[in-house]
């Protein structure tokens, strides 16, 4: 697969931080960005995986029961 070349503007503080992190790894600021780029498409893609599942399983009118939605929330109640 080739290489393309492409601009990226960003705030100085950013790019400190960028090339104090890839000083860390003993990387580039390239390998870095092209690592957080591959991160950030990996997890969309999760989540619009994710969403069709959903979708999907509305369509199939695949609800949980409400003693289901009940014992989740349950957990989460304060005090419990």
């Amino acid at each position: 697969m080739g290489t393309e070349a492409f601009s990226v503007r960003a705030d100085a503080k950013k790019v400190a931080k960028l090339d104090r992190l890839a000083k860390q790894l003993e990387r580039s600021r390239n390998y870095v960005v092209n690592q957080a780029i591959d991160h950030l498409l990996d997890l969309h893609a999760l989540q619009d995986e994710r969403i069709k599942d959903g979708i999907r399983a509305a369509e199939a009118n695949e609800f949980a029961s409400d003693t289901e939605v009940h014992r989740i929330l349950s957990k989460y109640k304060s005090g419990q």
